[in-house]
């Protein structure tokens, strides 16, 4: 069940500067919201009474929600846009809908597809040839198995991925990236501060004997622990999109 959704206040007065009603704790009841210390309670006040209206509504509907949880509160942002920030025509392929949203809130042009992993390389190959030179691929299932502590389960997700990476392969990408956006632990059921591993494949890539996709093996890559915010610019050297290095 996707349970994501968005609420877009507007009005005089309005501000992100308030607490967040998640309790963060399965089974607890939302917590109230509150302003900031020395600033006003109107904000805080209509998200509490959106919580308990919310709550009222979900209830008469019969729907598997019994409540909303607010997190996250901030004005409207000013993003840079992927496509010219780096000089591309990028596209997004994605079956869970908050990464749909995000790319298209970085300026990606969003592909519809159906709920599954297959059906997004359905979409990228009937795609893959005309405007597009970059293309955002997202895979769910293993981090849906680690935030449900589904050590087992996630294994199995993250095999049935290898099994699809062929898909990929065949389309001959000039530069191929696989990587995450944030670790999920199954002993932690939750989004954790450890590093992810990633991979580049190009024709220009160093590749090692024996090498393998893991977190162990990774440790020992040629590239060390870089910021995530660094992974673009390799990705574009890797593509030939980077003036030289040098005088």
């Amino acid at each position: 069940m996707d349970y994501r959704f968005v609420l877009v206040l507007r009005g005089e007065g309005i501000s992100p500067n308030i607490t967040e009603t998640d309790p963060q704790v399965e089974g607890e009841l939302p917590n109230k919201s509150e302003p900031l210390p020395g600033l006003p309670n109107m904000t805080a006040n209509a998200i509490n009474e959106f919580t308990q209206k919310a709550t009222g509504v979900l209830k008469g509907a019969g729907s598997e929600a019994n409540g909303v949880l607010l997190r996250g509160f901030s004005g409207l942002p000013s993003i840079p846009q992927f496509g010219a920030s780096y000089g591309l025509t990028p596209a997004a392929i994605a079956a869970y809908p908050m990464y749909r949203g995000l790319a298209q809130l970085v300026g990606m042009d969003v592909i519809s597809c159906e709920s599954t992993f297959e059906s997004e390389l359905r979409v990228l190959k009937a795609n893959y040839v005309g405007k597009f030179d970059y293309f955002f691929i997202h895979y769910k299932l293993a981090d849906s198995a680690g935030e449900d502590g589904d050590f087992e389960m996630k294994i199995k997700k993250l095999e049935e991925f290898d099994a699809h990476l062929e898909c990929i392969t065949a389309l001959d990408p000039e530069v191929l990236v696989v990587c995450g956006d944030h670790a999920t632990p199954s002993y932690t059921s939750s989004h954790s501060w450890h590093p992810v591993p990633f991979l580049i494949k190009s024709q220009y890539s160093e590749g090692a004997a024996g090498a393998s996709f893991s977190e162990i093996s990774c440790r020992l890559g040629s590239v060390g622990s870089i910021n995530a915010e660094q992974l673009m610019l390799s990705v574009l050297a890797h593509a030939g999109k980077l003036n030289k290095f040098g005088p």
